[in-house]
């Protein structure tokens, strides 16, 4: 529709007292048979759905407020608001309203709001509409003050007292008397008035707030709230609110209309936030009415401001500009927390407007210039900023920093830049680190994270995280732990293996909560790494203590038993059992073996239960592990025309969780057995085993051939995917021949890890060697 006189906002109060935004439409007034009798509809601009529907009925106290603004209730506890475009269409609805109800549409208000017939009879007799002022003088003001105190317990005398002030332009002669009661020091004049101005605010009645908040008559409300009779010397809230809270426009402010709501809605803020003391239980209530103006006058400024596209762009200009000097830049940002903490108010459809018009015009990478900065102050609001960007929307904060590593480098990203933020915070009591360890842990958290057929954010983020990010933010734990300071952290591994030489308690906790969150991700990345090596041979070398570290290793074992953690287990029993068979004061390792055997036999009756025909010497675990197989097949074909794709040989365990000739190999493990015993691990004086894989844990765990107390294996032939094979003494690998499958999961950026890491000429010592 065009018609935008009858544009609205639809608000309920809900339970909290504060106003809720149901939609905007178009209303209109009619007769509705159902309700017999005139309504008010509002029907959604959006879809044309009936947002609202209400009868107008003849004893409901209707209000105005604000020149667009219509207030009612309907029942006992839901109170109802229509805020209009325009005053035009207020105007008009308010005569509607009246012209129901039988009233002059010159009132504010339809009908007095009644407590009961008893009191309206005993106290609203048709004679006295009115209450009585006294007349406006000195000698009058202790009577007046009375007056306005007696009549806040009784809501009708309330609102008769409301309309007597309104009528008689009663707020302006106080305040002139205000300004004498000043002027001659009159103490008890200027506590009389207190309590006078005090009164008139608990009579909850917007009309009057419009005269009182006015800029003509507002500095004097609050030079009558200075002198409390309470206290021995009265408050300077003047003084502060002219000369020590300057309002400084960043950017000059064009609409006069638009500056006075700022300056008003601040103002009356701090009435409410400073000048006036916490109300008591029974006057709770006595300023909702208040609260109702400061939040609709913070949704109008937000609406102006966001609709004024050349403001806005011109403040993101300024804050990016090089050029732009400090201080103007602090004013910027400080201005920037202000209008997103205004944007609060905000219903949720409206927020999601704000935050994407931020987003479009350059949010993320204004505040990525300024969280650089040295002004403490400007950080501290910046960070504040990205706070709400992250509680609003985590997804486009992480779609932000992904696009943005294809052009930068990794040290000026903006999550390296909190993360350097966070370590390297100056406060004593960490407060800034806290709050962005929390935004950076809402960011990788996975619960949150998008999955949908073309955008799966969780992989996708996440391996943008541990490429370009993991180094930041474990450098600290690598600088304690490692003998070269300089050294940058190549793969989680040396994370775990690092730490557990010395730091076993916190590098165990590290690695439960990694299991704990049974992500298959998390899963390939500690079997591939071969994470579990230094565990256990923490584990060894602690022999038959009964410590810490002791039951923190066999809680981790006894958590993959119970939750069934399928590729862990298999790749603890295939690759470490031999070494862990000897622990018999649990029986977790047996019962690990035992779920071993359990899920190869269970895979094995599947396989065989499928015809021949469908096998082709490949299983495959699920129907996902089946598209990747056949895209790999397609991929292959292209690349290696002529050869075969899937030749009918052994795959490597990373291929497959159970390999389809299992019994083949463990033929040729036997067999190779008998000739490697006397390179089998010896036994420890505790009665373990100690063993060391022959890739690149050894480097990382510090095990070489002549300190270790463990043999290492031969290497199988490296894999048509360029990663080397990892074998151990006790479980001799497969070579794997040319032409095999690539694996299901590429990790391309671990395979030049771990190059690096069996070149590295340095190797440290291993747990208790």
């Amino acid at each position: 529709m065009s018609d935008t006189r009858r544009r609205v906002k639809v608000y309920t109060l809900n339970e909290d007292r504060q106003w809720d935004d149901r939609g905007t439409g178009h209303v209109s007034s009619s007769y509705v048979e159902r309700l017999k009798g005139m309504s008010l509809l509002v029907r959604a601009e959006s879809d044309g759905s009936l947002l609202l529907e209400s009868k107008i009925n003849p004893n409901t106290a209707y209000q105005k407020q604000q020149d667009t603004l219509i207030v009612w209730s309907e029942a006992e506890n839901y109170d109802l608001a229509l805020s209009f475009q325009e005053k035009a269409g207020c105007d008009e609805i308010w005569e509607k309203i009246c012209q129901v109800q039988g009233k002059d549409p010159s009132v504010e208000v339809t009908q007095d709001l009644i407590e009961s017939e008893e009191e309206h009879i005993e106290e609203m007799p048709e004679t006295s509409p009115l209450i009585d002022l006294p007349t406006c003088e000195l000698n009058k003001l202790e009577e007046i003050a009375d007056l306005v105190t007696s009549v806040l317990s009784s809501p009708i005398r309330r609102e008769k007292l409301a309309l007597a002030l309104e009528n008689e332009g009663y707020i302006k002669k106080l305040l002139q008397l205000f300004q004498v009661c000043e002027n001659l020091e009159n103490t008890e004049g200027l506590h009389h008035l207190y309590e006078i101005i005090r009164g008139i605010l608990f009579l909850n009645k917007a009309t009057l707030f419009e005269v009182m908040f006015s800029d003509e008559c507002i500095m004097d409300v609050v030079g009558c709230l200075e002198y409390d009779p309470s206290l021995a010397q009265p408050k300077r809230h003047r003084e502060f609110l002219t000369k020590t809270a300057k309002f400084k426009e960043v950017i000059p402010i064009t609409d006069s209309e638009l500056r006075q709501k700022i300056h008003q809605t601040y103002r009356v803020q701090y009435i409410q936030d400073i000048i006036l003391p916490t109300p008591s239980v029974f006057e709770e209530n006595f300023l909702s009415t208040l609260t109702s103006f400061i939040f609709f006058n913070k949704v109008e400024i937000v609406s102006m401001l966001q609709e004024d596209e050349k403001f806005l762009s011109e403040v993101f200009a300024q804050l990016t500009d090089e050029a732009t000097d400090d201080d103007k830049r602090c004013e910027l940002v400080n201005f920037f927390k202000e209008f997103c903490a205004f944007s609060q108010t905000l219903q949720p459809q409206n927020r999601d407007a704000f935050f994407k018009t931020l987003a479009k015009l350059g949010i993320l990478p204004a505040l990525e210039i300024v969280m650089g900065m040295d002004d403490l102050q400007v950080r501290s609001a910046a960070t504040d900023i990205f706070s709400y960007l992250v509680e609003f929307s985590p997804s486009m904060v992480r779609e932000f920093v992904m696009q943005e590593a294809q052009q930068s480098d990794d040290d000026i990203l903006l999550i390296n830049v909190v993360i350097e933020q966070m370590i390297c915070d100056t406060d004593p009591e960490l407060g800034g680190a806290v709050q962005l360890m929390g935004l950076l842990r809402t960011l990788i958290d996975p619960e949150n994270m998008l999955a949908t057929a073309n955008k799966t954010e969780k992989s996708e983020f996440l391996n943008f995280f541990y490429n370009h990010c993991m180094h930041v933010l474990t450098a600290p734990l690598l600088a304690n732990t490692s003998e070269d300071k300089c050294e940058k952290v190549l793969s989680t591994r040396h994370v775990v293996a690092n730490s557990l030489n010395f730091l076993p308690p916190g590098a165990l906790r590290f690695m439960r909560r990694i299991i704990g969150l049974k992500d298959e991700f998390y899963n390939r990345y500690i079997t591939k790494g071969n994470l579990f090596e230094p565990v256990i041979n923490a584990l060894l070398d602690n022999g038959t203590r009964y410590n810490l570290l002791n039951s923190a290793v066999i809680e981790l074992f006894e958590f993959i038993r119970v939750e069934d953690i399928k590729s862990l287990i298999a790749h603890i029993v295939e690759n470490f059992y031999n070494a862990l068979e000897s622990i018999e004061y649990v029986q977790t390792f047996k019962g690990l073996k035992t779920k071993y055997e359990q899920e190869k036999d269970r895979q094995s009756q599947k396989l065989n239960s499928v015809p021949s025909i469908l096998r082709s010497n490949r299983f495959r675990r699920d129907a996902r592990a089946l598209e990747e197989d056949e895209e790999m097949w397609f991929n292959e074909d292209e690349e290696e025309e002529g050869e075969a794709v899937v030749p009918p040989v052994e795959k490597s365990k990373q291929e497959d969780d159970f390999p389809d000739s299992y019994e083949k190999f463990m033929e040729t493990k036997k067999a190779k057995e008998s000739e490697d015993k006397e390179n089998l691990p010896k036994r420890t004086s505790a009665g373990g085993f100690k063993f060391t894989f022959s890739h690149s844990a050894s480097a990382a765990n510090g095990a070489n051939g002549a300190n270790s107390k463990s043999v290492a294996a031969q290497t199988s032939p490296a894999s048509s995917n360029g990663s080397s094979s990892k074998s151990t003494a006790l479980s001799p690998a497969v070579p794997a021949p040319k032409g095999s499958l690539v694996g299901l999961v590429d990790y391309p950026d671990d395979e030049d890890d771990d190059e690096e890491e069996e070149t590295s000429p340095r190797k440290r010592p291993r747990l208790g060697s």
